[in-house]
């Protein structure tokens, strides 16, 4: 099927960025400094489903997009309710991560410029790095959203460092620091994840302002996972080669595959209250390490 005029472009686009152009980590300056930019200093991301030839851009969605923002700016109105998610682009430009039909429906209104949040994301180089100079054979895993993060209304939370550089609306659930610190005696590399675009320097400032350690960040899996390039493949085989033993905490399990107790993997429960499940946690761990596990 002939690709229409826009969706040459993007085609074009992406085709352009191979061999010129590569992600790289964006100064703190320019974070908090550069909040809009250009559309057209915006470029799709090759291993998002908006650019794949068998999938590509909804005009479905662009177009709901587009009646939306029109409205919005007949009512002298912001059409925008969030950034555009990008990370920076070698040799110019952004490189986006989440918004591709809100920054097409933007270039079909004739908007010049568009709000944009600019994150670092872990890069294979990153993670190499971390598994080379690991002494361990053993990691945890914990999702910071599922896990880690508290709202206002949780009541169980660790008391928020008084200096902060970055600012996160999210707490830290009681007894996070006590578990990590634990973990790294125990020799665990401490790994978390998040389906959202967080700042890897931002969530290692987060856990630094409670004095905890974390090895490995990694942020936006849901779109990863769901490109499957070449690259987030070799990332998980590099990994899984790393670790003899890996242990899932979530807030009322912890699975442990690997060679646990002569079986690839064993769940023990941690039905506890919050306030308990730090404690119960680390008994769990000594129990596994007990068992030679």
């Amino acid at each position: 099927m002939a690709k229409t005029e826009f969706e040459q472009k993007i085609y074009d686009d992406v085709q352009q960025q191979k061999g010129t152009s590569f992600t790289v980590k964006a100064s703190l300056l320019e974070r908090l400094l550069v909040k809009k930019t250009a559309c057209t200093n915006l470029h799709p991301n090759a291993d998002d489903e908006f650019t794949f030839e068998t999938v590509g851009p909804s005009m479905r969605i662009i177009g709901e997009y587009e009646q939306k923002f029109r409205t919005a700016l007949k009512h002298n109105q912001d059409p925008f309710d969030d950034a555009l998610i990008v990370e920076k682009l070698h040799p110019k430009g952004y490189l986006l991560l989440n918004g591709h039909h809100r920054w097409a429906a933007a270039m079909r209104c004739q908007i010049k410029k568009v709000p944009i949040k600019i994150v670092n994301l872990a890069q294979d180089s990153d993670i190499e790095k971390i598994l080379e100079n690991s002494k361990h054979d053993k990691r945890v895993t914990l999702d910071l959203d599922e896990v880690i993060f508290r709202g206002d209304k949780d009541k169980f939370v660790e008391k928020v460092p008084k200096f902060r550089l970055i600012k996160f609306k999210q707490k830290l659930k009681l007894g996070v620091p006590a578990l990590f610190h634990y973990l790294s005696k125990q020799g665990y590399d401490i790994w978390v994840y998040s389906a959202k675009y967080y700042s890897i320097d931002d969530i290692q400032r987060f856990f630094r302002a409670y004095s905890v350690h974390v090895d490995g960040i990694i942020t936006g899996t849901e779109k990863r996972k769901a490109s499957n390039s070449a690259s987030a493949v070799q990332r998980e085989k590099l990994i899984a080669s790393k670790y003899k033993q890996t242990l899932h905490i979530d807030n009322d399990m912890v699975l442990a595959t690997g060679d646990i107790e002569g079986a690839k993997y064993k769940k023990y429960e941690l039905n506890v209250p919050d306030d308990q499940w730090s404690r119960k946690a680390i008994d769990v761990i000594g129990e596994i390490a007990k068992n030679g596990g």
